[in-house]
């Protein structure tokens, strides 16, 4: 019996079922590529709101966040407004901006709020199968640029996004 009870108890952590490891991405920026590959591939209904609106989408989408936004401008890099939505999030609305390039290539913005304490402004990259998603918590507000290019070419792309948000 005895032998029976220690055998037992050593192999207890083979049997276990392991605890779940937590993601080192925060859910904001999986939702993002997400939303990414769903709206993206889109031709005839990529955005609820078209870039012939932008100054509608921008108040519409302020509103709903709380939060005075602005659309970022990315024609020096080949990007054009293609127009926005309203997306739920796990903290409530999120702001959903799409823009595309001369070849047809598109990159999405996703805004959306986050609870807790603000923090500080750091990049971040991951990626989502063939999507890569630079994101960034900037005070009470998370950031996530995704797109289906290079890390370096989204790199730009964000750093660019964030100079103009944040003048």
């Amino acid at each position: 019996i005895a032998v029976g009870l220690l055998t037992g108890w050593a192999a207890r952590g083979v049997l276990q079922t392991p605890s779940p490891v937590v993601a080192s991405v925060p859910g904001f920026a999986r939702q993002a590529a997400i939303a990414h590959v769903v709206y993206s591939p889109e031709l005839r209904h990529p955005v609820e709101v078209g870039a012939n609106e932008e100054e509608h989408l921008v108040r519409w989408l302020s509103k709903r966040l709380g939060t005075e936004l602005k659309c970022p401008k990315l024609g020096s890099l080949g990007y054009d407004l293609v127009g926005g939505r309203l997306l739920s999030g796990n903290n409530g609305p999120v702001a959903h901006f799409m823009f595309q390039d001369g070849k047809g290539g598109r990159l999405t913005l996703y805004v959306s709020a986050q609870r807790g304490e603000a923090r500080q402004t750091a990049f971040r990259f991951t990626q989502e199968d063939r999507v890569s998603v630079f994101y960034w918590i900037d005070g009470n507000f998370g950031y996530a640029l995704s797109g289906e290019v290079s890390r370096d070419t989204l790199l730009q792309v964000a750093n660019l996004v964030y100079k103009q948000l944040n003048p």
